[in-house]
C-alpha cells in the first residue's frame, strides 16, 4: 500500500508519457549537481532528473523533458530507435527436503511478502510431526489425513511420499494462489491431484486402481469448513501464529484413538514477553520465569484440553517440544464423557515463588484457602517482606510425553533416515523416563525380544491408550485401563518442571559439570535427567532445597588472591557448622 501510493502521488503523477510509456522521475546519483559552497567545503547533492529512452539523455525539469520528446518526434527519431526487452518471467526456486521436491516464490521465507509460505527452520518441526504420522500409520491402514494449512503442500507431500498407500493426504489452504502451488509442487514430486470426486473417478477409469496410491487431495476452504465437514484421523494445524481459533473445530470430528497436532508460533505470548496476548488468547497469567518454555507448552495443552472436553472428548498427551521458535503439542483423542472429565481435572492453576523460584500445582478442591503460600515448600513468604508469590495459568498439570509413543517414533526415524530428529527422539525418551541417557536402552518396540501381558510390555510398563492399541485391545477397554492406570499410578510420571543448574548456582563457587551432577542426584536417591527445554536444565523430583544443598556440597570454591582468609576464620568455619563446602570426595578444601 505504502509503495502503491508512493507511486501514485510521486513518480506516476510527474511522469511523461509517450507512446504508451512512461518515464518517471530518477534519484539515482546519475547526475550531479553543481556543487554548493560552504565556507572551506565543497558539497556535490544528487538531484532528480528524466532519462530519455530515444537518446539515454539526462533532463531534469519536466517540462523540458517534453519539449526534448517533442523535438525527436517533429526530427522523426522515435522510429525504431529503442527496443524494448519484456520482464523475464519470475523462474520459481526448488528446494529439496527429505527426498521431495518443492518449488517456492521468492521470498519464501518472508510470510508478509508472499503467499505461500516456507520456513527451512521448521524441518525438524516436520519431521517431528511425520514420525507421529508413521507411527499411527502402523496401527492402522489406511488413515486419512488433512494439512489444513498448506502453504507450499511441503508437509502432505512428504506424507504420501514416503507413506504412500497407508495414507489419504488432503492438502487444505484458503489461498487461491497456494492452492495453485501445491498442484505444482504436486505435479513435480509425479503426484496425481484430485480436486473432487468426479475427478478421482476419472484418473481411476483411465489409469486402473493403482493410481490411488498417489494421489492427493488440494482443497480450497477455510480450515474451519472442511473439519467441520469431514472426518480424519490426523490433523495438522500450523496457522501462523496462535491455533486456538481452530481448536473447537479439529476436535469436532476428528476420530475416536485419532491424533491432533498443533504448531504454534505465536512464542512473543507463550514465552510471556506479550503477557497481555497470552491473557487474550489462552486466558492464561503468566510471568517470565526460569523454566518458560515448559509454561509455554503446558499452557497450550491446557486450551487443547478445554476444547477437546467441550467436544466430550479427552486427550492423551504424546508429545509437547517447545524449541526457540515454535511450540508443538501431539495429542491423542480419546472420545467420551469420562476421558473429557478425566482431562478437564488436569488443567489447574500453579503456584510460583518469585524469591527461590519453587513451584507447586493447587490442590484440586473448592474450597478457599485461607492461606496459599502454606502449599509452598519455601519459607519465602514468612522470611521476606509482603507477597512473594504469584498464580499462574491454568496451566497442564498432567504428563507431557509417552514414552512408548516417543520410542516408536523414534523407531520410525531410524527406518526413514531421519538422522537430524533422532538426538531430540532420544533426549525426549530419556525426559519421559526421567532417566540419564547412559541408562537409555535402545531396543525396538517391535522386537521379539520383548514380553507382553495383557498388552503391557514387562521392560517399560505403559497402559496408555496408544500402547494398548498397538496390541489390539477394543476401544472402550482402551480407555478404561488408562484411566485407571492414571489414577492408581501418578508417581510414574515424570516430574514437572525443572531448575536451571546457573539460576541457582552460588557466586565465588564453581559448580560440578552437569552430567556430574546428575549422577549426585540420582546417586542420593532421587529420579533425574536432562531436558530439551534447557541446555542447561534439571528434571528432577528432588525438592529444590536438596536440589541446592547437593549443588552447594560439590561446588568448589573460586580462588581468588583478595579474598585468602587466614586459618584462625577456616576453623571458626568449621566449628559453626557446613559453611565450607566439601569436594567430591569429601574432604575440605582449603581457602588459603
Amino acid at each position: 500500500h505504502k509503495l502503491h501510493r508512493h507511486l501514485q502521488n510521486l513518480h506516476w503523477k510527474i511522469s511523461v508519457e509517450f507512446e504508451g510509456y512512461r518515464m518517471c522521475i530518477c534519484h539515482l546519483p546519475c547526475r550531479l549537481v553543481k556543487p554548493n559552497l560552504v565556507g572551506d567545503q565543497t558539497f556535490s547533492k544528487m538531484g532528480a532528473h528524466y532519462h530519455c529512452i530515444i537518446c539515454s539523455a539526462t533532463i531534469a525539469r519536466r517540462t523540458d523533458m517534453i519539449g526534448h520528446i517533442n523535438r525527436h518526434v517533429n526530427k522523426g527519431e522515435t522510429e525504431s530507435r529503442f527496443i524494448t526487452a519484456p520482464a523475464p518471467k519470475s523462474s520459481h526456486e526448488v528446494l529439496k527436503e527429505s527426498d521431495t521436491d518443492v518449488q517456492v516464490l521468492p521470498n519464501y521465507s518472508t510470510p508478509q511478502k508472499t503467499d505461500s509460505y516456507f520456513n527451512p527452520k521448521m524441518k525438524l518441526n516436520r519431521q517431528l510431526i511425520f514420525c507421529a504420522l508413521a507411527v499411527l500409520a502402523e496401527e492402522r491402514k489406511p488413515i486419512e489425513c488433512l494439512d489444513a494449512f498448506g502453504a507450499t503442500g511441503i508437509m502432505g507431500l512428504q506424507w504420501a511420499k514416503h507413506l504412500r498407500s497407508s495414507v489419504k493426504v488432503t492438502i487444505n489452504d484458503c489461498n487461491e494462489n497456494s492452492v495453485t502451488m501445491i498442484q505444482e509442487n504436486c505435479h513435480l514430486n509425479k503426484m496425481k491431484v484430485k480436486l473432487n470426486a468426479k475427478e478421482e473417478d476419472n484418473d481411476e477409469a483411465l489409469g486402473g486402481g493403482e493410481q490411488n496410491t498417489d494421489t492427493i487431495e488440494v482443497t480450497k476452504m477455510d480450515a474451519n469448513v472442511i473439519m467441520h465437514m469431514r472426518s480424519f484421523d490426523f490433523i495438522h494445524l500450523d496457522p501462523f501464529g496462535t491455533s486456538v481459533n481452530y481448536l473447537d473445530s479439529a476436535f469436532r470430528n476428528v476420530r475416536n484413538l485419532g491424533i491432533v497436532s498443533l504448531t504454534s508460533t505465536d512464542i512473543s505470548s507463550l514465552y510471556a514477553k506479550a503477557q497481555h496476548v497470552a491473557l487474550r488468547h489462552y486466558g492464561c497469567n503468566i510471568v517470565r520465569t526460569e523454566y518458560y518454555k515448559e509454561l509455554a507448552a503446558r499452557i497450550v495443552i491446557a486450551a487443547v484440553a478445554r476444547a477437546a472436553a467441550r467436544c466430550n472428548k479427552g486427550i492423551e498427551v504424546l508429545l509437547a517440544v517447545a524449541l526457540e521458535h515454535f511450540v508443538l503439542v501431539v495429542v491423542r483423542v480419546l472420545r467420551g464423557p469420562s476421558p473429557a472429565d478425566d482431562s478437564a481435572k488436569k488443567v489447574r492453576y500453579l503456584i510460583h515463588c518469585q524469591w527461590c523460584e519453587e513451584r507447586i500445582f493447587q490442590k484440586e478442591s473448592n474450597m478457599v484457602e485461607e492461606n496459599p503460600y502454606q502449599q509452598l515448600p519455601c519459607d519465602c513468604h514468612g522470611s521476606m517482606p509482603g507477597k512473594t508469590a504469584v498464580v499462574l495459568g491454568p496451566l497442564w498439570s498432567g504428563a507431557l510425553f509417552n514414552t512408548g509413543f516417543l520410542r516408536r517414533m523414534l523407531f520410525e526415524a531410524v527406518q526413514y533416515g531421519l538422522d537430524e530428529t533422532q538426538p531430540l527422539l532420544k533426549t525426549l525418551v530419556c525426559e519421559a523416563e526421567c532417566t540419564t541417557l547412559k541408562n537409555f536402552s535402545t531396543h525396538s518396540p517391535y522386537d521379539e525380544n520383548k514380553q507382553e501381558e495383557c498388552g503391557v510390555y514387562i521392560k517399560t510398563p505403559d497402559t496408555s491408550a496408544e500402547s494398548c492399541v498397538l496390541h489390539g485391545k477394543k476401544n472402550n477397554e482402551v480407555v478404561r485401563n488408562a484411566a485407571k492406570r492414571q489414577k492408581s499410578d501418578n508417581s510414574a510420571e515424570h516430574p514437572a518442571f525443572y531448575y536451571n543448574i546457573h539460576r541457582h548456582s552460588i557466586k565465588g563457587m564453581n559448580m560440578p559439570k552437569l552430567n556430574k551432577f546428575l549422577n549426585y542426584l540420582s546417586e542420593a536417591g532421587y529420579r533425574v535427567s536432562r531436558t530439551h527445554f534447557d541446555p542447561m536444565g534439571v528434571r528432577t523430583n528432588a525438592p529444590l532445597a536438596q536440589f541446592k544443598t547437593i549443588l552447594v556440597k560439590y561446588s568448589t570454591p573460586t580462588y581468588t588472591g583478595g579474598q585468602a582468609e587466614g586459618p584462625l576464620h577456616l576453623t571458626e568455619d568449621v566449628h559453626m557448622g557446613d559453611q565450607v563446602p566439601a569436594a567430591a570426595d569429601g574432604s575440605l578444601k582449603r581457602w588459603w
